[in-house]
């Protein structure tokens, strides 16, 4: 039996929910909606009595969805900025671009650099990891041909 009826969307937990969005609306999302969410509900969902968190979520063109959300309380905890894409955990979110070289010029002016190189597989893709705020790596990649 198949429990899961659709793909709805990634979460990632930011320290600065502003420039966390400044970041991916940069590259193309755009906000579907803000808010704040307290009480029951977030307490019970996350296991972290008194939660308190504002939340945006963003949607790519082709409909996919990223909730960023940033603690209010408690305080948020530090993740490894520098965490490298073979530490266990989420470590990338990825998205096709248009042209790979104009998408890491936007985020680099941005002072959001290469996590390594521009790397290009057998001809038909090119992609490179960038290290995004709070340290996500985010995995842009351009189809060849």
């Amino acid at each position: 039996m198949t429990h899961i009826k659709r793909f709805d969307h990634t979460g990632i937990t930011v320290a600065d929910l502003d420039a966390a969005t400044a970041f991916f609306v940069g590259l193309g999302l755009e906000v579907e909606g803000t808010g704040s969410v307290e009480g029951e509900f977030v307490e019970t969902v996350c296991g972290i009595p008194g939660a308190h968190c504002q939340i945006a979520m963003l949607r790519s063109p082709d409909g996919m969805r990223l909730e960023l959300s940033s603690f209010i309380a408690p305080d948020h905890l530090p993740g490894s900025p520098t965490a490298m894409a073979n530490e266990v955990g989420l470590r990338n979110v990825a998205f096709e671009v248009g042209d790979l070289q104009a998408a890491v010029d936007a985020v680099a002016a941005d002072g959001y650099g290469l996590v390594g190189g521009i790397g290009e597989y057998e001809g038909s893709v090119r992609m490179a990891y960038v290290r995004g705020p709070e340290g996500v790596i985010v995995s842009l990649f351009e189809q060849l041909g």
